[in-house]
């Protein structure tokens, strides 16, 4: 983070570089468009018309050198590979300064993003709200593999909340302290990262954005197949492939368009050190691009890290078909002396020499042989420091294990979804006006994203119109069709109909005079406003269709009849 010099506003570094940047790019592109414009010779639209009305005064947009613009679109393209002292760097060096005051700002500080709070009546025991929901998943590990019969492959997800201290919470539901998350905890033997399904989605392409190509300073996409990107190892492997087209499959099934959408491939400085590779899926809003969702390799840290915390083991057992056989440096204290000289820390010693890898036991090994002594370091335990141990303590040398059963700790893949940013992107993808109509909003959710699936309502407020009406309510809700009824008649049906498409309700059910004779009914779609008529038991039926995916309204279109009241109903 950094603070406004002058009034101590305080910004996030990497945003603010971002937004200054933009916002000079933006003004350039402007200033050659007008210049464009006044070469053309249209006056009209290079500068912009006087009012009458007092205007502040608008400074006009500086053309960039191309060398200048080129430099901070490779910037931009790099920019979360960038640590503090990167960023405090371009900060000086472009000159990037609080837009909104134009005061110069400190050099970039690091900032916990977690809730810190106090437990406790007294207040003494220090804790942390949660920024993420996967760690209580985690620490359940051996019940949840124990609740699949101890066989992997498995999963486990969760919806809730989290928090994290955002530095500078703006743009609505983007960047704020508390959110929903969904997250899926996919459990792997590190050996083997195979997926069964993986033939599913291995044809999908998708709009991949590797690291190599931001290294380069550029943002261009590249359309691959998620089996042609595991096989040339783009993506690492086909666990994490899988999920990165089901992910895409997810999106676009709710609404996002794909158009927009783009999975960007951490650079190595912004990828958690435990992780071996992270791939987020971006949206594109009016805001730019903003990531929504993160699939990660986190390794097998997590469950390690408990695993030491804890004492306990969060592994896998698997018996296996043929016996292991392998040599492995072991070591064997002396009990008679390693436990009376080292007293107390006689276990922690013991823990942290079995826990060593093949590599510094043999170096321990060799110091002992060359000067019969060697030293010890525990740290994180209650008996911290250096000990020294001696040749006559223990004995370090190859043995020969035979093992039948195979333990180990797990590899996580881990889809993590921010639900508020998700649907921000779904309403702004879904939200348009009519063509002959801008003060008409419409929101074109889906059948599977709309709250309400169906609008019903009369023509008019005639009182013969009122039975009609609370039973094509009642059987749409009782074919599980969220309905809502709009009988306030006072206002036009096409009005109506204009104020619930704002609310996305993808199809409407009108109760007319024609109704009253024959118990036909009419069907309105949303986005083509076009109606068709049918018996009221064919069109609960088409509902139900409609809105469980069964059929299309393409496919409806192709067996009925539109009816002529769609320009009067919508007019």
């Amino acid at each position: 983070m950094c603070r406004d010099t002058g009034n101590n506003e305080v910004r996030r570094a990497d945003h603010l570089v971002e937004e200054v940047l933009e916002a000079r790019l933006e003004n350039d592109a402007l200033a050659r468009k007008l210049a464009a414009t006044s070469i053309s010779g249209d006056q009209s639209a290079a500068a912009p018309k006087p009012s009458g009305k007092k205007t502040k005064k608008v400074a006009a947009p500086t053309k960039l050198d191309d060398a200048v613009a080129e430099e901070y679109r490779s910037i931009l393209a790099k920019l979360d590979n960038y640590d503090g002292d990167g960023l405090g760097e371009l900060i000086s060096k472009y000159d990037i300064r609080n837009p909104e005051t134009g005061n110069a700002v400190t050099p970039p500080v690091a900032f916990n993003l977690m809730f810190q709070t106090s437990i406790g009546p007294a207040g003494t025991l220090k804790g942390f709200l949660r920024p993420e929901t996967a760690q209580g998943q985690f620490m359940n590990f051996s019940r949840l593999l124990e609740f699949n019969n101890q066989k992997m492959p498995f999963a486990s997800a969760m919806v809730g909340r989290s928090f994290r201290n955002e530095i500078s919470p703006r743009s609505g539901l983007l960047r704020v302290r508390e959110f929903t998350m969904a997250e899926i905890e996919h459990y792997v033997d590190p050996m083997n990262k195979n997926h069964p399904r993986f033939d599913e989605v291995a044809d999908i392409k998708l709009p991949l954005l590797p690291n190599a190509v931001q290294l380069e300073g550029k943002t261009e996409t590249v359309m691959m197949s998620i089996g042609d990107a595991v096989s040339q190892g783009v993506v690492d492997n086909k666990t994490l492939g899988y999920f990165l087209g089901r992910i895409y499959l997810y999106l676009a099934a709710i609404g996002i368009r794909t158009d927009l959408l783009r999975f960007r491939q951490h650079m190595k400085n912004e990828m958690a050190h435990y992780a071996c590779d992270c791939w987020d899926a971006e949206i594109y809003t009016t805001y730019g691009w903003i990531e929504c969702v993160g699939c990660a390799d986190r390794s097998a840290y997590d469950l390690r890290v408990h695993s030491v915390s804890t004492k306990k083991k969060l592994c896998v057992r698997e018996t296996l078909d043929e016996p292991l056989v392998y040599e492995k440096l072991v070591c064997e204290p002396n009990s008679k002396v390693f436990g009376p000289k080292l007293k107390r820390a006689a276990k922690p010693v013991q823990e942290h020499l079995e826990s060593l890898a093949a590599e510094e036991l043999a170096e321990i090994k060799a110091t002992l042989a060359r000067d019969g002594k060697a030293t010890v370091t525990l740290a994180g335990t209650a008996v911290d420091g250096d000990y020294e141990i001696t040749a006559d303590m223990l004995t370090i040398e190859n043995k020969t294990i035979i093992e039948n059963v195979r333990e180990y700790t797990p590899n996580v893949i881990e889809p993590s979804f921010g639900i508020g940013r998700i649907l921000y992107a779904l309403i702004e993808h879904s939200f348009s006006v009519r063509a002959d109509d801008e003060q008409r909003g419409v929101l074109s959710f889906n059948a599977l994203m709309a709250p309400f699936k169906c609008l019903v309502l009369p023509l008019s407020g005639h009182a013969s119109f009122a039975s009609f009406l609370h039973e094509v309510a009642r059987r749409l809700r009782a074919a599980g069709v969220p309905t809502r009824v709009d009988d306030a008649a006072s206002a036009p049906i096409g009005r109506r109909y204009a104020r619930n498409d704002e609310l996305g309700m993808p199809f409407a059910v009108t109760v007319d005079f024609q109704t009253v004779e024959d118990n036909t009914v009419t069907l309105r779609e949303r986005d083509t406003t076009k109606q068709i008529r049918g018996s009221l038991e064919e069109i609960v039926g088409l509902v139900t269709s409609l809105v469980s995916g069964a059929t299309t309204w393409e496919e409806v279109l192709t067996k009925y009849e539109l009816v002529d009241t769609v320009a009067k109903n919508d007019a």
